[in-house]
């Protein structure tokens, strides 16, 4: 493997070309020779450089016109602008044009050397930025998706292997969650990108619209029905339809529906001909539908065609680590001045909430706060209307304490009796049961590990290692 750096070099004067091939005789730079701008272009779109260095002053486009072109096309690669001509004005010009470097002729072989070496490190160290922040970004988004959960990484990594391919997805999670959200990045990082995405929200549209909406219908199919109409499913032909609230459509559309999975065709209301479609299905419910089937009120075999990759969105009170990366986007999103931000002591106070509306009711905070604040550091006390009612404390503290006598805890016990109570307070948040304690997280995941084998026997006291 070779270690050569390719430099492009745009002189109009032959004796420079000779010079700068002496100088990089014997190095690992590889010298590209050009006459003017137009043939610099013309080698840069078809090929890269590690760096590039350019007269000022050459017939046609000056070695300044040909900086800024060469950052439209290659942003990231240094540009070193040499002239016999060492103006002061020329060189604080080029710098603020973003010229890497600035030398004057004649120049010393050392001193070029050195200019080039510094260059393609710069060019190293940015192209080495970038990989580490593609990095970070695989890691903490795909798509429309943000998180640093492991819950959340792992739907990134899905995402990512099924976004291209046909099979139907079926996205469970709470109200709030961000299933459309989900569904979105399926389509958007996948070969349907470019095709349409289609959501309908089942359970906005009744039940007898709902089936000509999907489907579409043929004039005088029914009262009112005076022209032919396409259907949703028809519209999203080449890419998603998304199927939100799947859960409440009634039984025979679901006969219907399921025909359309299992066929690929679509059949208009009042039409005896069906035509064949090309659309991925993805779809969401906030239901259990495994109950809803023992009710009677779901098709097993549907159910079973729609669930061929299962996606489950945990609520965002399992994920308190994924709040901060969220709150500070819908900030982004909503802040009123680009330089408002949250301050530690609001980041701590939005990481000990429940948020029974997940993502949806944090974004709605985060907008309401921006507007009302009148710093552009928005605090704790922006969230006035967050603060929630005492609970009831499970153990009155004669109660408490009288147990422990009449069981002869020792100290250790009580600790780790009051432990399982705070947490069983705060429905298992590890983020304010931490505060409500007076200890730092890593200390509480400590304890948690040390008394969840001995509490789990304890049908008073259930651990809850799902909320580790």
């Amino acid at each position: 493997m070779t270690n050569r750096k390719s430099l492009l070099i745009v002189d109009d004067d032959p004796a420079m070309h000779a010079s700068l091939s002496a100088i990089l005789s014997g190095t690992n730079i590889e010298g590209t020779f050009t006459f003017s701008a137009k043939e610099a272009i013309e080698q840069l779109l078809d090929r890269d450089f590690t760096a590039v260095i350019s007269d000022i002053r050459m017939p046609g486009k000056t070695g300044i016109e040909l900086l800024g072109e060469i950052h439209e096309i290659r942003p990231n690669l240094p540009v070193i602008l040499m002239t016999a001509f060492g103006r002061i004005d020329s060189a604080v010009e080029a710098i603020q044009l973003g010229a890497f470097h600035y030398i004057t002729k004649p120049f010393k072989q050392k001193e070029v050397l050195l200019v080039f070496e510094r260059a393609f490190e710069h060019r190293a160290i940015r192209e080495e930025n970038k990989r580490l922040r593609r990095a970070v970004d695989q890691t903490t988004s795909c798509g429309d998706l943000l998180g640093n959960s492991a819950a959340m990484r792992e739907i990134f990594a899905l995402v990512r292997k099924i976004s291209s391919n046909r099979s139907t997805v079926l996205i469970t999670g709470e109200s709030g969650t961000g299933k459309e959200v989900v569904a979105r990045s399926i389509h958007f990082t996948g070969d349907r990108a470019s095709n349409p995405f289609v959501p309908i929200n089942c359970a906005a549209i009744p039940d007898t619209l709902l089936e000509s909406e999907l489907f579409g219908h043929v004039r005088g199919a029914f009262t009112g029905a005076n022209t032919n109409k396409k259907g949703l499913l028809e519209e999203a032909a080449g890419g998603t339809v998304f199927l939100d609230e799947i859960g409440d459509i009634d039984l025979s559309l679901q006969a219907k529906l399921l025909r359309v999975l299992q066929d690929g065709e679509v059949r208009p209301v009042g039409s005896n001909t069906s035509s064949r479609i090309d659309i991925r299905v993805i779809a969401a419910t906030n239901q259990e539908l495994r109950e809803r089937i023992g009710a009677g009120k779901f098709r097993k075999d549907l159910f079973y065609r729609l669930n061929v990759i299962p996606i489950r969105i945990p609520p965002l009170r399992e994920r308190p680590e994924d709040i901060r990366i969220l709150a500070e986007e819908f900030l982004r999103r909503h802040a009123r001045d680009p330089s408002q931000c949250l301050s530690p002591n609001a980041i701590e106070k939005l990481e000990a909430l429940r948020w029974e509306g997940n993502a949806r009711e944090l974004e709605n905070a985060i907008e309401r706060a921006a507007a009302i604040s009148e710093n552009m550091r928005i605090s704790a006390e922006d969230f006035p209307f967050l603060d929630e009612e005492e609970l009831p404390n499970p153990f009155p503290e004669e109660d408490f304490l009288g147990r422990a006598l009449h069981e002869k805890l020792n100290l250790q016990e009580v600790e780790d009796r009051y432990i399982a109570a705070v947490l069983k307070h705060v429905h298992g948040n590890k983020v304010k049961a931490a505060q409500i304690l007076g200890i730092n997280r890593a200390t509480l995941y400590r304890r948690y590990e040390d008394i969840s084998c001995h509490l789990e026997d304890d049908p008073e006291h259930p651990s809850d290692k799902s909320q580790a």
